[in-house]
């Protein structure tokens, strides 16, 4: 007679797995400040468009696109609560963004509730700055000595960076120094010495073929027309280097970075140009998708 009741429990699991709700989709905002040079690239669309578009026809996503000139720039609370992964397109524009809405995302962001995507000259945006700022002061402050961080006196430098190209020569950032009984940190300026805009095809190397955002990626591919960045990018060491990007004229470049910044995570692709259909190209699409999937995934399931 006890076969019974267990029959009963076995079936009510069978049950309950068979009706579970699945899995909620992955919320997607797509930021743009949209400038008018990307539609000659993407077909009379912005690049934040293209991306939306894309990613939008893949299982498990749901996304919506933004930009600069939505009311409160498309950073208001009700949509920022309903994201979990940002991907953000900024360069000309940057400066447009106010403080606190470059704020309101970098708290989600450091909370855990947001992971942020930054594409190619969103290297100066306001809220990867801020985290790469909020990264530096982390690591700086791991150089304390325990005893005596809780009374460490700091100084930062170079904390508005915006437009500020450093020398190839110049000291790298961020850097710390002691001096008597202050720890000076020179914030990164989240930029590198050169660039070049004449659309030179890159070669790209997967250096970390395991790791979830180079799913599916061959070991080595190229971009047909890009814009080429040149090392060192000054900012804090990321915890990986998921790809490097090499031009036939030498440079080279860390194309796909992560950091954790407190409980959260953000990862840079630089690919890109507004008036090069890099975001067309199925591999750097790729690279985005994965990216979206890895940073919503909760940390114990990484």
């Amino acid at each position: 007679m006890k076969l019974f009741p267990a029959l009963l429990a076995l079936g009510a699991c069978f049950f309950t797995q068979a009706v579970a709700a699945p899995p909620a989709p992955i919320r997607v905002l797509v930021w743009d400040e949209q400038q008018p040079e990307q539609k000659q690239a993407y077909g009379g669309k912005f690049l934040g468009e293209t991306i939306a578009a894309h990613l939008a026809q893949q299982p498990g996503l749901t996304v919506k696109t933004t930009s600069l000139d939505a009311p409160e720039q498309g950073l208001d609370e009700a949509t920022l609560d309903a994201t979990d992964v940002i991907v953000w397109w900024a360069h000309k524009k940057v400066p447009e963004l106010t403080n606190a809405n470059a704020e309101r995302v970098a708290a989600r962001v450091r909370a855990g509730r947001i992971g942020f995507i930054a594409l190619h000259s969103a290297h100066w945006a306001k809220p990867f700055v801020r985290l790469m700022q909020d990264r530096a002061k982390a690591d700086a402050l791991a150089q304390v000595p325990p005893a005596e961080r809780a009374a460490a006196k700091w100084e930062y430098l170079l904390e508005n960076p915006f437009g500020k190209v450093p020398k190839r020569d110049a000291p790298l950032t961020p850097s710390l120094a002691h001096e008597g009984d202050v720890w000076k940190l020179t914030l990164p300026a989240c930029v590198f010495p050169a660039y070049r805009a004449d659309g030179a095809p890159s070669h790209v190397t997967t250096l970390l073929p395991q790791h979830p955002i180079a799913a599916g990626l061959p070991a080595q591919w190229d971009i047909a027309q890009t814009e080429m960045y040149d090392e060192p990018f000054h900012v804090p060491t990321p915890d990986a280097v998921v790809f490097e990007e090499r031009w036939d004229k030498g440079e080279h470049f860390r194309s796909g970075c992560v950091w954790r910044v407190e409980k959260g995570r953000v990862f840079y692709f630089r690919p890109g140009h507004e008036t090069y259909a890099v975001y067309q190209q199925a591999e750097p699409l790729r690279v985005i998708t994965n990216a979206v999937r890895w940073l919503a995934t909760p940390e114990a399931d990484r």
